[in-house]
């Protein structure tokens, strides 16, 4: 009977160290073979299409099944989105939020479910994230001001073209703009309007607001859509009676800074932005340290240096 019990005894010790090593081998290699979403804003916008890329060519490689889910610009759908996620299956989120005033409510069930959180390229209020990666965009908005500026010889009337009411990037590039143009004394801005971050919304607000203010010379967009849609409205006068800047560094957008329809764009790497997102969380779900928060540089592209990004 003694002999009996030794042997149970050795054979339960066996099996709690091999369970134990198992768990071990899981946590260092937990996100090998994963399911982790990837909620996005909107796939209408080739930017956001870019980023998407980014992050699945990355999670292939690391063996990762990412689940791609498009908000298409509503605040809702992705809070849905998010709570399924938390219940799905999936060991952590990435998120490009809709709205970064509303991303906190739309991710209470993932922090509920105690999954990390990566957002990307827009805030997400005060919810307790392992990671932000993102542009820096006061910087470009910044650049993108004193671009137009430079190109309306520093004086004359300009529209700004608005993104998202909200979004983290829409404020950012906003203040950007604010001290770009600050040491420009002889530019006012003489309409300030959402357009969404839409080409299709930017070519409608534009064609109005020349009508009110036809001797407007240059248009600030803050990203290339909004931009091109611009461009659309302005017609012949695109490039040479009023100037357009744009914000993103789209392939679109550097086919209009190589026509000369726009003067330049800021050029983010969407593609970088999945990319660094992907593995971020990767390490997060392993349990490894992560940068609270990562950016991503952002370059004027103009005519002095599209043959650099055109064609990329």
């Amino acid at each position: 009977m003694k002999k009996l019990i030794r042997t149970t005894a050795a054979i339960t010790l066996s099996l709690g160290l091999a369970a134990s090593l198992a768990a071990c081998n899981r946590g260092e290699t937990a996100a090998d073979g994963a399911s982790v979403t990837l909620a996005v804003s909107t796939l209408n916008n080739p930017f956001f299409v870019d980023l998407r890329d980014g992050a699945q060519k990355e999670a292939d490689a690391q063996g990762i099944d990412l689940s791609v889910v498009d908000a298409q610009n509503d605040s809702a759908t992705q809070a849905n989105q998010l709570a399924t996620a938390a219940t799905n299956g999936s060991a952590g989120v990435i998120i490009n939020a809709v709205d970064t005033e509303t991303a906190e409510a739309g991710l209470a069930p993932v922090v509920k479910a105690e999954l990390p959180i990566v957002a990307v390229d827009r805030a997400v209020g005060d919810t307790k994230i392992a990671s932000f990666v993102a542009s820096d965009n006061v910087a470009g908005g910044e650049q993108a001001a004193k671009a137009l500026a430079e190109s309306i010889d520093g004086k004359g009337k300009i529209i700004v073209l608005e993104g998202v009411p909200g979004a983290s990037a829409t404020n950012e590039r906003g203040e950007g703009f604010t001290k770009g143009l600050a040491e420009f004394k002889n530019i006012e801005v003489v309409s300030k309007q959402t357009a969404n971050f839409d080409r299709a919304e930017a070519l409608d607000v534009v064609t109005n607001l020349m009508q009110s203010n036809p001797d407007a010379v240059g248009v600030l967009a803050m990203n290339d859509e909004m931009a091109l849609g611009a461009i659309q409205a302005l017609g012949d006068k695109a490039g040479k009676d009023v100037k357009v800047v744009g914000f993103d560094g789209t392939d679109d957008g550097f086919k209009a800074v190589e026509a000369g329809t726009m003067v330049a764009t800021i050029a983010q790497n969407p593609a970088e932005l999945g990319k660094q997102s992907v593995q971020i969380l990767s390490k997060s779900i392993k349990g490894e340290e992560v940068e609270a928060n990562v950016q991503v540089a952002v370059d004027t592209v103009d005519e002095k240096n599209i043959a650099e990004y055109a064609g990329e």
